[in-house]
């Protein structure tokens, strides 16, 4: 190879060495949803992250869902992994206990040091600290809702349940979420029952078949303006 051919090559590897490549084209943000404009809802999970958080994490993802957990401690300590993943994918985190005592059987400081000790374990596990309180059984009292406003969160109960739980059926579970859900609902399950992680590709699939946005409770209760201490949806019988 001739001395100006080899100049002529050198010259043009220097040239598209230098030449900045072109810049990385980013996907648009996606606008929040308006709660106002659009039909929502929020499925919440109590009692986890339990050993099926996983597989249901990654159904939301699948199918472009939002929820809140209601974490115990407990849980968020030996199964921090989740934790992360949840904050990670725009999840909703909100404490539910440690232990998950009846709180009205409890001393002041004994509440106290169950949401305190919650909290650490979230912050421990994904930096971030619950900002809504679900008593262990949505059981309130004043003294409750005062150590609640302490902690500067309002308590989120729910509108209808799956009772997921008590059926531990999947026909069952889907069939009662479908029936209490209604527009800015939340609606209570549970992520260690197997049967409710196994029928939420089908509830997720209707809901949004219906025209429901599946948000978090934050997105629901917007609209609220609730104080620390404060409890929605108040149950039955009780006054504002």
């Amino acid at each position: 190879m001739s001395r100006q051919i080899s100049s002529l090559l050198a010259i043009a590897a220097v040239c598209v060495t230098l030449t900045p490549a072109p810049a990385l084209a980013q996907a648009p943000k996606k606008a929040p949803v308006d709660c106002e404009q659009v039909k929502c809802i929020a499925l919440t999970f109590d009692d986890g992250p339990g050993k099926y958080a996983g597989i249901l994490l990654d159904t939301l993802k699948k199918h472009n869902a939002k929820a809140t957990f209601f974490l115990e401690g407990q849980y968020a300590k030996s199964r921090p992994t989740y934790v992360k993943r949840m904050v990670a994918e725009g999840h909703e985190l909100g404490n539910h206990s440690y232990t998950h005592p009846d709180f009205r059987k409890l001393e002041p400081w004994e509440i106290r040091a169950e949401i305190k000790k919650t909290q650490d374990a979230v912050k421990k596990a994904a930096g971030v600290e619950p900002k809504l309180l679900r008593p262990p059984y949505g059981m309130d009292d004043l003294q409750v809702s005062d150590i609640a406003a302490e902690f500067d969160m309002p308590i989120i109960l729910w509108t209808g349940g799956s009772e997921d739980w008590k059926s531990k059926n999947v026909e069952a579970i889907k069939k009662k979420t479908l029936e209490v859900a209604k527009q800015d609902g939340i609606i209570l399950m549970h992520d260690w029952v197997k049967q409710t992680v196994e029928a939420m590709p089908s509830i997720i699939k209707t809901l949004q078949g219906k025209g429901y946005h599946l948000v978090t409770v934050s997105d629901i209760v917007k609209r609220q303006n609730l104080k620390p201490g404060d409890v929605f949806p108040l149950p039955e019988g009780w006054e504002n």
